[in-house]
């Protein structure tokens, strides 16, 4: 598919960050002429996204969040975030709903499926102790669509 434009940003793996990332991800795909419900959902799933790796991926130590976002050719917004913590074991068991690798801290364990329910594809690929990446794409459906 063809790259129509394209934006990649570092940040700390810092929980202040958080809205960073779905501020700017959001303002980028306003390109494409999301409606409001489609925003907040893609706002949601790279909140999700990079909660996962402030809270998991660098565990006691800190990191960086890499993402980058393209606007595809067909309306089609591709999101990849990446850290370079721990990585996950067991990626089939940590894309269960309700699996959290953090109990004690009172984690749902529904990033993922929160992020599949408002995107059309999530690919998650992870090499213990290289690091994540989360690939997530959705069709944009204009907001002159809505009815």
């Amino acid at each position: 598919m063809k790259i129509l434009n394209e934006i990649k940003f570092t940040f700390p793996a810092d929980g202040r960050n958080e809205s960073l990332a779905r501020t700017v991800v959001s303002a980028f795909s306003a390109q494409l002429d999301p409606s409001a419900a489609e925003i907040g959902e893609i706002k949601t799933a790279v909140s999700e996204a990079v909660t996962n790796c402030i809270v998991h991926a660098y565990r006691g130590t800190s990191g960086k969040v890499e993402i980058t976002v393209r606007a595809l050719e067909g309306n089609i917004l591709y999101i990849k975030i990446h850290d370079s913590g721990c990585g996950i074991p067991d990626i089939e068991q940590a894309m269960e709903p309700l699996y959290t690798s953090a109990p004690e801290e009172e984690r749902a364990g529904l990033g993922f499926a929160v992020m599949e329910s408002f995107m059309d594809k999530v690919t998650v690929r992870s090499i213990v102790g290289k690091g994540t990446t989360v690939t997530m794409k959705r069709k944009i459906l204009s907001a002159q669509n809505d009815t």
